[in-house]
Parts: C-alpha cells; sequence; structure tokens
C-alpha cells in the first residue's frame, strides 16, 4: 500500500513538473512566433536561422519531457536537471533574439 502511494505522489510531482515545463515552454514559444513573424516581414535570414534553431531546441526539450515519464526512477533527478538547463538556455536565447530585434528596430 505504501508503495502504491509512493507511486501516485510521484506520479503527481512528475505532473507537476511537466505542466510547470510546458507553461514555460508555451510562453517562450508564443514569443518565438513573434520573432519569426517579425523576420518573415524584414526578409531577415540570420534572424530566421535563430527562430529555426530555436525550433530545433524546442522540439528537443518537448521530447525530453516526453522520455522524462519512461524514465527510471533513479535518473530522474539527472533528467530533470538537463531539462532544466535546456529550458533555462532556449529562454536566455529567446531573449537574447529579442534584444536583438529591438537593437535592430531602433537602428532604423
Amino acid at each position: 500500500m505504501a508503495t502504491a502511494q509512493a507511486q501516485a505522489g510521484s506520479a503527481s510531482t512528475m505532473k507537476a513538473y511537466e505542466d510547470k515545463i510546458k507553461a514555460q515552454m508555451n510562453e517562450a514559444k508564443a514569443k518565438l512566433d513573434q520573432f519569426e513573424a517579425t523576420a518573415k516581414d524584414k526578409k531577415a535570414q540570420a534572424e530566421m536561422t535563430a527562430v529555426n534553431n530555436l525550433k530545433t531546441a524546442k522540439q528537443n526539450i518537448d521530447q525530453k519531457l516526453q522520455d522524462l515519464k519512461k524514465t527510471h526512477d533513479t535518473h530522474v533527478a539527472r533528467a530533470k536537471a538537463n531539462i532544466d538547463a535546456d529550458v533555462a538556455t532556449f529562454k536566455a536565447s529567446i531573449e537574447n533574439l529579442a534584444t536583438k530585434f529591438k537593437t535592430q528596430s531602433a537602428k532604423k
């Protein structure tokens, strides 16, 4: 019975973590979509390349989040740490792109 409770607790903890990451990724994706639209309008190839690279990074994070469900309990903490690091890098890259777009807009 204790094992069933532990599994249920673990499942709810995993669901909460997954929801947190998905919310962060959805917020970042919304910004990325805005940058993509702006880059397309300006026909800015370098920015489109950056957007496409970030889309690939997002897909990788999404895949890691899916793989987390199949990860053995002994490896969950390490997998979460890797995902957290990837999400932080992804969000920082989006902020860098935002800064680049603002700087370019101010110059024109």
